[in-house]
């Protein structure tokens, strides 16, 4: 805890008052009103007033030292963090030659009244290839591939599964050119064959052939109700898309396998038939960032002495950049300075940089006078007159980038032949910057962990600083006996979230491969000797409530607006990053219990009495469900997650 910073004069407005009034009694007995009529007491208030100013600006000055001494450790607040999301380029129509984005294309949300547009910009450029389809293949389970190509068009329709189907069997469509990270139209005619299985919910996995081997492609859309109609297929790519040799051909593959159906599943009582099939291109998708790219902004002439400091006109540099380089022109071109923590370890002649991302500042090497009086540089300096410039950065970052799945629609930099775009998953990753308040309970934990991880608290704040985008991370130990500890991480995500999609908000939790790899990489290097450290995300104990409630009489609105307010309540507790009692998220390893859900919906506006409420352990990836029960234990890497909650509303 940090010591409280102490009032070097507590005195307040009324107390200068009352102190001056006294004084009057005493110095001139013969002013008997000291009513607030009086004009005298008018003028002691005038001064009471400017003295409490400058009281209040007395009373700040620890505060100053204070960041002052964190400005002398080096301890500057953290800068905003970017959101990333994927987004989808649709083209107006399959082309015959490649169409190209541009990186640094600028895709925003729509304009509302009083809300300023949230724009995203691609990170690389994408490039969508036209393709069509040169091979068809079916595969039954544990059974040789079989080239079928030259059976498309006849009478007969190719089978694409074995007669009767099993799991395992699959149809392979092979493609001219790998589209790896693109959306692929599959138009096909297949007829009403495949009987017994649900067209709304088939046991049917769609995936792609990459360097690493099948990975699932995630359906856009699906019109052959289970295979048994002609309709189109549209699938997103995974970007390691590659080419291979399957039955002698090679090609870039794709397959429709069978699956094992879950527990009520329809399965298919026999194979499905293919006529015709085409492939083309219809979009691409790539990766963009809530920030803005700033290209060869130049900071101005050198002054040729230790110390310089130049700011960049667009404040902060986001923390998802890389290490900044800064430029420094001489006669025989543009010297490259690279950035360090700090000068510490910087000689003479080293060209070094420290940045202030938080406040877009550039620091070059001080020159320091050393106890025998000589002044030693650490890093180098500019030539005077020399130009210094940074050749790119990103500015931007914050909480607002976290925005929801299909909401980035806007095309702000028009593309030939892209007619609309969208993201298909929310943005994660926004943080807003560190306030001063955070950097001054920051600073003490830093001197305390000194760059060394051997508590658990030391844990988490490396953690932080290694990625501060993240929301929250918690240090538990392994629980197998030996010296390792998990290093739980929870991205950062938005406000607006789809209550409706489990699916997408469990996915959402997962936090990205890079930003586990970032912290697994910082936090290796200052372990203790023999300490194994796992970083990862937590594990999600989904849980579901259903509930009975009855609506007040005479309440406004309707028992379906009921109903939506009772669920919103139960998402917004039980929820790993807002929920809980104090709504900062679900505490690690707490319980969840029927009656404090019985006090949440009591809450609900227009809840008139809770009649029952059961809770059930659910699994978020498969759906499945157990019993009722009255409390759901967690453990200490444990968080709750609402999962398919429901709420019946009677009058």
């Amino acid at each position: 805890m940090a010591l409280p910073a102490p009032h070097l004069d507590d005195r307040r407005f009324q107390d200068l008052v009352d102190d001056a009034k006294r004084l009057v009694q005493r110095r001139c007995p013969e002013w008997t009103d000291h009513n607030v009529s009086d004009p005298g007491v008018t003028l002691i208030e005038t001064f009471a007033y400017l003295v409490d100013q400058l009281l209040y600006r007395l009373n700040r000055v620890p505060d100053r030292h204070y960041v002052k001494f964190l400005d002398l450790l080096g301890i500057t607040p953290f800068p905003p963090a970017v959101a990333s999301t994927d987004v989808t380029f649709w083209l107006s129509a399959p082309r015959d030659a490649p169409v190209v984005v541009s990186a640094g294309t600028h895709v925003a949300t729509v304009r509302a009244e009083h809300v300023e547009p949230v724009t995203f910009e691609t990170l690389r450029e994408l490039t969508v290839p036209p393709c069509r389809l040169v091979r068809v293949v079916t595969v039954p389970d544990g059974g040789q591939p079989t080239d079928r190509t030259g059976e498309l068009g006849g009478v007969d329709r190719l089978p694409a599964f074995a007669d009767p189907p099993a799991a395992g069997d699959a149809v392979l469509f092979g493609l001219d050119v790998p589209v790896p990270g693109c959306a692929v139209l599959l138009t096909m005619d297949w007829v009403v064959a495949g009987r017994g299985v649900d067209p709304t919910n088939p046991p049917l996995a769609w995936e792609a052939w990459t360097d690493e081997g099948w990975v699932a492609c995630p359906v856009e859309r699906d019109t052959t109700g289970a295979l048994n109609r002609a309709g189109e297929v549209v699938l997103h790519v995974p970007a390691g898309h590659a080419a291979s040799v399957v039955a002698r051909q090679r090609a870039g593959w794709l397959r429709c396998r069978l699956r094992e159906p879950v527990a009520g599943q329809p399965f298919f009582h026999a194979p499905p038939r293919l006529g015709r099939a085409q492939a083309a291109t219809v979009g691409g998708t790539v990766e963009a960032c809530h920030a803005e790219l700033i290209a060869g902004e130049s900071l101005g002439a050198s002054e040729g002495v230790p110390g310089q400091r130049f700011t960049v006109q667009r404040a902060p540099i986001v923390a998802a950049d890389g290490a900044v380089e800064i430029e420094v022109g001489t006669a025989d071109g543009w010297q490259t300075w690279r950035e360090v923590a700090s000068f510490a370890d910087s000689g003479p002649e080293d060209r070094h940089v420290c940045v202030d991302r938080a406040g877009g500042e550039i620091r070059f090497g001080p020159a320091v006078r050393q106890p025998d009086g000589a002044v030693r540089r650490y890093g180098a300096v500019p030539p005077k007159g020399a130009v210094v410039r940074i050749p790119a950065y990103r500015t931007g970052g914050g909480r607002q980038g976290n925005v929801a799945a299909r909401a980035l629609t806007v095309l702000r930099d028009p593309v030939p032949f892209v007619s609309t775009v969208s993201n298909r998953a929310a943005a994660t990753g926004g943080v807003d910057g560190e306030s001063l308040a955070e950097t001054s309970v920051r600073g003490p934990l830093t001197l305390r962990t000194r760059e060394r991880a051997v508590t658990t608290e030391d844990y988490e704040q490396l953690a932080r600083q290694a990625a501060p985008e993240v929301l929250r991370v918690r240090c538990v130990p392994a629980g197998d006996g030996s010296t390792a500890v998990r290093v739980l991480v929870v991205p950062a995500l938005g406000e607006h979230r789809d209550a409706d999609d489990d699916v997408a908000r469990f996915a959402a939790l997962r936090p990205r491969e890079e930003t586990l790899e970032r912290i697994r990489s910082f936090l290796d290097a200052r372990r203790c000797v023999g300490a194994r450290v796992l970083v990862e995300p937590p594990f999600y104990q989904g849980v579901t409530v259903v509930a009975q409630v009855r609506a007040r009489p005479r309440a406004t609105g309707s028992a379906a607006d009921l109903r939506r307010r009772a669920l919103r309540a139960l998402y917004d507790y039980l929820d790993p990053v807002r929920g809980g009692p104090d709504g900062t998220g679900w505490p690690f390893g707490r319980p969840v219990q029927s009656g404090e859900l019985h006090a949440v919906l009591q809450r609900v506006d227009g809840v008139d009495l809770v009649e029952d409420v059961r809770l059930f352990g659910a699994d978020p990836t498969t759906g499945d469900r157990g019993e009722a029960v009255q409390r759901i234990e967690l453990n200490v890497n444990a968080l709750a997650f609402s999962y398919g909650h429901q709420v019946r509303v009677s009058t």
